[in-house]
């Protein structure tokens, strides 16, 4: 039992090791080699981990050698254009002036309903709004609506805005994150100060608490 339980883990390890060599993306956003490849490694992993008879190596190595394999598409993909067009296919407009292009449907196999469905998603439920909605490589559509259909910007009127960064986590679950307190240019002092605004006395009674790029600290306590 305890082999069963240490070849499982060895092999969970090195799944984890390598997706994680694949790079982040989420499922919607791979391509379709590397799906195969995802796959492929989950049913070789659990082959060896359910069979006590197979020798661990024989599902450490294939595993490599996939991880290898898709490794080495992803480098070429990533060098030639024309090598990135074979392995990962290319864009299909599918409409085009809120026209929608049955041919190019019929070659995706693409039908109506999932091109409406996929519209409403992105907010637009009148075909005729759309400029161009294109089918990437990897299944997910992107969709531009007409210039006079979009929402409006600050830059539109010509507004100048203030500079957003992404907001720092000061706190998290009663823990202090003192690399992020240090960065937002603010010391302990400050931060206790500004809890006993909010009648907060102890760091560890606050769930969350993250500053944004205008200095305004959001706080919100536990339950």
């Amino acid at each position: 039992m305890i082999i069963v339980v240490i070849r499982t883990l060895i092999l969970y390890m090195l799944v984890i090791v390598a997706l994680r060599l694949m790079g982040k993306r989420e499922i919607g956003q791979l391509q379709p080699f590397e799906l195969v490849v995802i796959i492929m490694i989950s049913e070789l992993a659990a082959i060896p981990s359910e069979n006590v008879g197979i020798p661990l190596l024989s599902g450490i190595v294939p595993i490599l050698v996939l991880l290898l394999t898709s490794l080495t598409l992803a480098w070429v993909s990533l060098k030639s254009e024309k090598a990135r067009a074979i392995i990962c296919g290319t864009p299909s407009i599918l409409i085009q002036r809120g026209k929608i292009l049955e041919d190019e449907l019929r070659k995706n196999r693409y039908n109506l309903t999932d091109l409406l469905e996929e519209l409403r998603i992105k907010n637009i439920p009148n075909i005729a709004d759309v400029e161009f909605a294109v089918l990437e490589t990897n299944g997910q559509l992107s969709v531009f609506p007409k210039s006079q259909k979009r929402p409006t910007t600050p830059e539109d009127f010509h507004i100048t805005t203030q500079y957003e960064g992404l907001p720092l986590t000061i706190i998290m679950d009663g823990n202090l994150n003192s690399d992020n307190l240090k960065q937002s240019n603010k010391d302990l002092n400050w931060l206790k100060g500004e809890l006993k605004k909010q009648s907060i006395d102890k760091i560890e009674h606050v769930l969350l608490a993250s500053l944004d790029s205008s200095g305004t600290l959001y706080v919100q306590t536990k339950q």
